[in-house]
């Protein structure tokens, strides 16, 4: 049984500690410097929790030292502490982390590390570029790889067609931070924001358009293969021009905490949500010009008998399914990680990975069995 440290009581932390306490393999501690949040966990006897500081260098060195792995649930500007706190205490780092400095301190702090840094084991960054990776490897020539994630409310009710599913810091983070993009071959800086496009998937018509972080590492490793690559998050129409409107009309994009305070206060959370994910690669093989597409929505559900959101499933799934193969030696031990040298193949055939398919399939079942009644 491994020892794992999970920094971040949240929704997402929970989650990730369920799941892995669920199996037996692991023994979890939650940590979190709020015991008003460490006491809303479910308790379980796989979890433990700690109260700690991640501001206090000696508290969270002393606390993590020991541990197979610290796994950070944290807010991102928090994210960077833990990582210099793993390099000191000697045990793997995982986070969930879209922000590109960030991810850029943890590479770093990887240069000649005995314990293996993998930052993004979410979503989007994360099981996107899995997808994208595996996608673009069966070309001989690639030309396009374009992006697209959106955790959405299954029944949008208000103007901005949306309902708040994860952390209001990451997502005022995407919607104003520069975008990474390959534009003719070149990465490139583009404003978040902007070039937004729509398109249909299983009857719906969504919006798209650039925000920060998604195409993680990717970027850089097919950075000179291909000519076109972005991220882009998906929204119900309508979302963007009212999120444009507040960030540059009303000058929000200088004022965080107000616009933080609407969202939390105006827009409520939920738990009946939907992950949409649509990757496209166009590109060359056997001399003719062919498209790859993955797609796949996965619901909110409940697993290993707890309620869960998509987000939380889609998100918490990811970064169980790494520190498996990370566990079980599939993964490099030490040194930065990216996670488009994770195989698709694997990770789908991991027990947390069945996840992205186990809950669609258990949606259509129910939706079937619900027409055929």
């Amino acid at each position: 049984m491994k020892n794992i440290s999970i920094i971040g009581a949240g929704k997402i932390g929970g989650a990730i500690a369920h799941l892995l306490a669920e199996t037996g393999d692991y023994r979890v501690t939650v940590t979190d410097r709020s015991a008003e949040q460490l006491a809303k966990l479910d308790k379980h006897p796989g979890i433990a929790t700690a109260l700690v500081d991640i501001a206090d260098k000696a508290a969270l060195d002393a606390h993590i030292y020991g541990q197979f792995a610290v796994l950070s649930a944290a807010p991102f500007h928090l994210t960077g502490a833990i990582a210099e706190s793993a390099a000191r205490s000697g045990c793997h780092y995982l986070d969930l982390t879209e922000d590109v400095a960030t991810t850029k301190k943890v590479a770093a702090l990887a240069e000649g590390a005995h314990t293996a840094f993998i930052p993004q084991c979410g979503l989007a960054p994360g099981f996107i570029s899995i997808v994208a990776h595996d996608l673009a490897q069966r070309f001989e020539t690639l030309d396009s790889v374009r992006m697209r994630v959106g955790a959405l409310p299954q029944y949008p009710s208000n103007a901005l067609n949306y309902n708040l599913t994860w952390s209001t810091d990451g997502l005022i983070n995407e919607y104003i931070e520069p975008c990474e993009a390959i534009v003719e071959g070149r990465m490139i800086s583009v404003p978040a924001m902007e070039e937004r496009e729509e398109f249909s998937l299983d009857g719906v018509t969504y919006e798209a358009f650039n925000t920060s972080g998604g195409l993680g590492t990717l970027a850089k490793t097919l950075e000179g293969r291909v000519r076109t690559m972005n991220y882009r998050t998906i929204r119900y129409p309508g979302h963007q021009a009212i999120i444009k409107a507040l960030l540059n009309d009303f000058n929000l994009k200088n004022r965080r905490d107000v616009l933080k305070d609407l969202f939390e206060n105006a827009l409520p959370a939920t738990m009946q949500d939907v992950v949409v994910i649509f990757v496209t690669v166009c590109g060359w093989r056997e001399g003719r010009y062919m498209q790859e597409t993955y797609a796949n929505k996965v619901y909110a559900g409940t697993v290993a008998d707890k309620k869960m959101s998509a987000i939380q499933i889609t998100t918490a799934a990811g970064i169980c399914a790494v520190l498996d193969l990370l566990a079980e030696g599939a993964l490099p031990q030490s040194g930065f990680v990216r996670q488009e040298e994770i195989s698709l193949d694997a990770f789908l055939a991991n027990r947390y990975g069945q996840l992205y398919q186990s809950t669609a399939a258990a949606i259509a079942r129910k939706r079937h069995e619900y027409a055929a009644a």
